[in-house]
């Protein structure tokens, strides 16, 4: 289903972009608290460790019980508007774009749309033009979800007026950059990944076994998900610390802060003061949050591409019938 399918036909450019928000806004809910957490250690100085003087966060279980203590359960949802935002506009211009993609290769180009090669190539574009259409609401929900108390921005209007005032209008697409340098082969990898996998199970798996249809979406989604994200996650982190420049007031609280001129001062200081292993903070809840959500963004998508099929060809029926 994901993809321009000659044979199918079944969903347009629009209902696309309509199952690609519903997913993102479904898997947004559930994946928060590892975003949150995630963040927090990608913006650590200090190792991540017990042993590391001045560290706040040790591991995953011991960071969920601090947050909890200090800031509450509701901690693990901040910057949940515009994480929602994100999410929706970021899943229906990447789906939008994916589908129409792969349709023009079809039609224009010998490559087969159902090729892995082509949904690498597709799945890269379609991610970076959704990248660009949403990168000023990230950057807000990363200042959101790496704020502590007192909060410095009291809600999502006072953070926009806030940062333009004193920071600018360039100060949202802080981190534009390696962003773009890591989604292309990030979201690139994903589409290609779920491709090779659903066909590799269709192959594996016998005719009489293929009933579990979107357990099966779902673990090809998780799978390619850990994949991609540990090839590309450097970058990721260089991202996020970027777009707290700016922010470190709100950031002392947290232990120690850095200030970065750009993409290879942030590379070079993070390779200087915390070694290789700097490059790969809060690889483990990344690993399990790009695990779930996009095993649960694929999931969400078949599932809603489907029932958008369903009700077409159930009012199709109804019509000729009338």
């Amino acid at each position: 289903m994901v993809g321009y399918d000659p044979e199918a036909k079944c969903v347009s450019t629009v209902e696309a972009a309509v199952a690609g928000s519903a997913s993102g806004l479904v898997t947004r809910v559930l994946i928060s608290p590892l975003d949150v957490i995630k963040i927090r250690f990608q913006l650590q100085i200090e190792q991540l460790s017990s042993k590391t003087p001045g560290a706040k966060y040790h591991g995953i279980s011991q960071a969920v019980q601090r947050i909890f203590q200090e800031e509450g359960l509701g901690a693990f949802w901040k910057g949940h508007v515009p994480a929602q935002f994100l999410s929706v506009g970021y899943g229906a211009v990447q789906f939008m774009a994916f589908e129409s993609l792969t349709k023009l290769v079809h039609n224009v180009t010998s490559y087969n749309a159902r090729d892995s090669f082509v949904h690498f190539v597709c799945g890269g574009l379609a991610a970076c033009t959704a990248t660009v259409a949403v990168q000023p609401v990230d950057t807000l929900r990363t200042r959101f979800a790496a704020q502590g108390e007192p909060k410095i921005y009291r809600n999502l209007r006072h953070a926009v007026v806030t940062m333009y005032q004193t920071e600018g209008p360039r100060t949202f697409y802080r981190g534009l950059t390696p962003t773009i340098i890591a989604i292309f082969p990030y979201a690139g990898l994903q589409f290609s990944f779920y491709n090779i996998l659903q066909r590799f199970s269709e192959w594996a798996v016998p005719a009489e076994g293929k009933k579990g249809g979107n357990v099966k979406n779902l673990v090809c989604g998780s799978c390619a998900g850990i994949i991609s994200k540990t090839l590309t996650y450097p970058f990721d982190l260089f991202k996020k610390r970027l777009q707290v420049g700016g922010f470190e007031r709100a950031r002392a609280a947290f232990g120690q802060v850095r200030m970065y001129r750009g993409l290879l001062d942030c590379v070079r200081q993070i390779l200087r003061e915390e070694g290789l292993g700097g490059f790969f903070k809060g690889l483990s809840p990344s690993l399990l949050k790009a695990a779930v959500s996009t095993g649960l963004v694929f999931f969400w998508y078949e599932l809603f591409c489907s029932l958008l099929c369903t009700l077409k060809n159930t009012g199709s029926i109804t019509r000729k019938e009338g």
